[in-house]
């Protein structure tokens, strides 16, 4: 039987290292040159741009780890999107969450028509299954695509007034992306946020528990878990 190659096959750092650069990087507010910085500390010598370079090729996969590690997803998607500023151009960034709050899928997209909400549609169908009850703000967009998609004619579609706060659940989920934003000083470039953000929400959801619902020792045991199942999709152990 042919042995496998390891993930890791032809870097020169072991697999703890990488594995802890990357989920550093899409858990907390860091930059490259912060965890650069940390491993310094820590006695590892390595580059901002080798950090960039494992976060792009290991990212995807274990974002893909996290999404299907969890719980199953709920029958409602709850859509909504925000202006995003790149090189000083307005994008908008779609998102869809679940009424649990998780995050289902991004799309960054230079409009806001009727186009756009129905190529956001049909991503979320190649990876979700068709929902019970889509809950929207009150853009045209919305029932004017779901209209012409087959799959999603006959779902319920609910309507609410952002002031009426009934579509917190996913006003709500753009908070962590402002606060990276802000964190990074902007996006640059539309390719590179899409892969960031499709790579950041599952792997800072994975590690994002409701701490404030948990006792302190109740936290600690399901960090625990979570780290232990990081530990089993990045092939590492604990240090």
């Amino acid at each position: 039987m042919k042995k496998r190659k390891s993930l890791y096959h032809g870097h020169r750092f072991p697999a703890i290292v990488i594995s802890c650069a990357v989920r550093w990087y899409f858990r907390f507010s860091l930059s490259l040159r912060d965890i650069e910085e940390l491993l310094l500390e820590r006695g590892v010598v390595v580059t901002y741009e080798t950090i960039r370079c494992w976060c792009d090729k290991f990212g995807t996969g274990f974002a893909q780890c996290a999404k299907a590690a969890r719980r199953k997803r709920g029958s409602t998607w709850h859509l909504d999107e925000m202006f995003v500023t790149l090189r000083g151009e307005p994008y908008l960034l779609w998102r869809a969450v679940d009424e649990h709050g998780t995050e289902l899928d991004v799309l960054v997209q230079k409009r806001r028509d009727t186009a756009a909400a129905k190529r956001f549609f049909r991503r979320m169908l190649r990876s979700n299954p068709v929902p019970r009850r889509i809950v929207t703000d009150q853009l045209r967009s919305y029932p004017a695509a779901k209209a012409e998609i087959p799959q999603l004619a006959h779902v319920k579609h609910v309507f609410v007034k952002a002031a009426a706060r009934v579509n917190n659940r996913a006003e709500n989920s753009h908070q962590p992306t402002r606060r990276r934003e802000r964190q990074m000083l902007g996006f640059r470039d539309a390719r590179r946020a899409q892969a960031f953000l499709s790579r950041f929400g599952p792997i800072r959801q994975h590690f994002a528990l409701p701490r404030h619902r948990m006792k302190a020792a109740s936290h600690r045991a399901a960090l625990q878990e979570h780290l232990s199942t990081w530990y089993g999709w990045t092939g590492t152990v604990s240090i």
